[in-house]
């Protein structure tokens, strides 16, 4: 192989023999390495000055790096705690809201001791221009419920009638829907009026009250509540009068009715599949 020496190189060559000639010189005569190993240290120190301050950064660059690895370590953890807690807070609210419910349902059985009542929840909702109505998981096959039961709320408010039974379903026909019809009380006087779906109205979430009596007071904001009489139960409320108008024809009057609770959020009812008759 060919080398090729550089002017550049012969010099660097050179000055290195000059100083290991002068260190066998200076061991030789001085019993040491004399100025050269000094001249040495003394263009090392800074150097090690400096990888002792680079050896230090680093140290601190990886206990800084370890500091915050356990910092991580700490968050994850509490934040999977905090996770626990929230879900753990979630579980105490449901099951105060159940007890509550179940709390609810049985002082309404304590104060309707005549209702023989089920249980159901709503599974879907249908309404049209020409009906409103929605299905309870109630059916032959694991209730006693039949066409004609009254359906309510909690609270004891109207909210239809079973118009068909299937075999773990039912069909429930709203108080909007144009089949709906019930003699009702008026206001507190023991009047009486027909409360009944009607087309118009329906779309606007209303019912009418209708066949009133010249003499019977109607005014916005009376109670509205089934007469009984043995297809309903008395005093289940229907909803509110919202308007009181006169008919086209000039005779009589008639009223709106605005369902006490919005229908289309109904999840769970109450079928009244027997009750005493009140005379």
């Amino acid at each position: 192989m060919r080398v090729i020496f550089t002017r550049k190189t012969i010099i660097i060559t050179a000055v290195a023999l000059v100083l290991a000639i002068i260190t066998l010189v200076s061991v030789n005569i001085y019993g040491t390495s004399g100025p050269v190993t000094g001249f040495a240290n003394m263009i090392s120190r800074p150097l090690k000055a400096l990888a002792s301050t680079v050896a230090q950064a680093f140290e601190s660059i990886y206990g800084n790096i370890n500091r915050y690895d356990q910092l991580l370590i700490d968050y994850e953890r509490r934040l999977m705690e905090l996770q626990e807690l929230r879900e753990n807070y979630r579980d105490a609210e449901e099951l105060a809201r159940e007890n509550e419910y179940f709390r609810e349902v049985l002082g309404f059985r304590r104060r309707n001791p005549g209702y023989e009542m089920e249980e159901a929840a709503v599974i879907s909702a249908s309404s049209s221009n020409w009906s409103s109505s929605f299905t309870i998981a109630r059916g032959r096959s694991n209730s006693d419920i039949k066409v004609g039961d009254s359906v309510i709320t909690l609270y004891g408010v109207l909210v239809g009638i079973v118009t068909d039974v299937g075999t773990t379903t039912s069909t429930v026909v709203t108080v909007l829907d144009t089949t709906f019809s019930a003699v009702a009380f008026v206001g507190e006087g023991g009047d009486s009026a027909t409360a009944m779906g009607d087309f118009a109205l329906m779309n606007h979430g209303l019912l009418k009250l209708d066949h009133i009596d010249d003499d019977i007071p109607v005014m916005r904001g009376n109670v509205i509540a089934t007469y009984g009489g043995g297809v309903f139960p008395t005093g289940l409320v229907i909803g509110e009068v919202e308007e009181v108008f006169n008919h086209p024809t000039g005779i009589g009057r008639y009223a709106t009715i605005r369902p006490m609770i919005a229908l289309d959020t109904i999840k769970m009812v109450f079928v009244i599949t027997d009750f005493e008759v009140i005379q």
